[in-house]
């Protein structure tokens, strides 16, 4: 038995010392044996090798950063408990006349850049609270008037938005504006026409919360 344990930790430190040189040439001393030297340091272990790769983004922890920055701003709508909002019921699926019309899928094919991201029910729930935030402000305000775009402007910068996360535009007589909620989103729309609308909606997938120009 000890003639066996003396011969495997030979086999074993043989191992060792093999694993633990790299590779190694044999050079001849005057026609003799050959010794081995060794050439070039070991292969980096697996260890070293993932310490050198670069770790893998958290999104959660990002989206729990993003969402604990906007509860921070805006802690009224925090207060509704937006991070435990459920799905509401799927809509009914689409019937095989209107999956099949070559209209629609060439529509689609071309409005594309109009896409937008779908909300989650957190997501919803955030932007139906700011909706209402900005719209009940936006109709007290014009309750005594018509509102410019600087009015408009005034009027979200009170609210907490801030004025770069904002776009506010007058076209056809009517000022219309998008806003990127800041921390978790997502945008909030709306339009100071006969009536004041307001909505909230998923960011486009070209990026932002204005309709990208485009298409073919």
């Amino acid at each position: 038995m000890r003639r066996l344990a003396v011969a495997a930790a030979g086999v074993l430190a043989g191992v060792v010392a093999v694993t633990g040189c790299g590779s190694v040439r044999v050079t001849e001393a005057g026609g003799g044996g050959g010794a081995a030297s060794p050439t070039a340091s070991a292969a980096p272990t697996a260890s070293a090798a993932s310490a050198s790769e670069p770790a893998a983004p958290d999104y959660a922890e990002q989206v729990r950063k993003l969402v604990a920055e906007h509860d921070r701003l805006f802690p009224q709508v925090a207060a509704l408990g937006c991070a435990s909002a459920r799905p509401s019921p799927s809509s009914a699926a689409p019937s095989a006349s209107e999956t099949l019309d070559w209209w629609a899928a060439k529509y689609a094919e071309n409005s594309m850049y109009k896409q937008m991201a779908a909300l989650s029910a957190a997501d919803r729930c955030r932007g139906e609270a700011h909706s209402k935030r900005i719209s009940d402000a936006v109709k007290a305000r014009a309750a005594t008037g018509a509102l410019t775009q600087d009015d408009l402007r005034g009027i979200l910068e009170s609210l907490g938005y801030p004025r770069n996360s904002a776009q506010v535009r007058l076209a056809g007589g009517e000022v219309s504006f998008e806003v990127a909620i800041p921390g978790a989103g997502p945008c909030v729309a709306g339009r100071l026409g006969k009536a004041v609308t307001v909505e909230a909606h998923g960011y486009y997938l070209d990026g932002g919360c204005t309709e990208p120009k485009g298409g073919h």
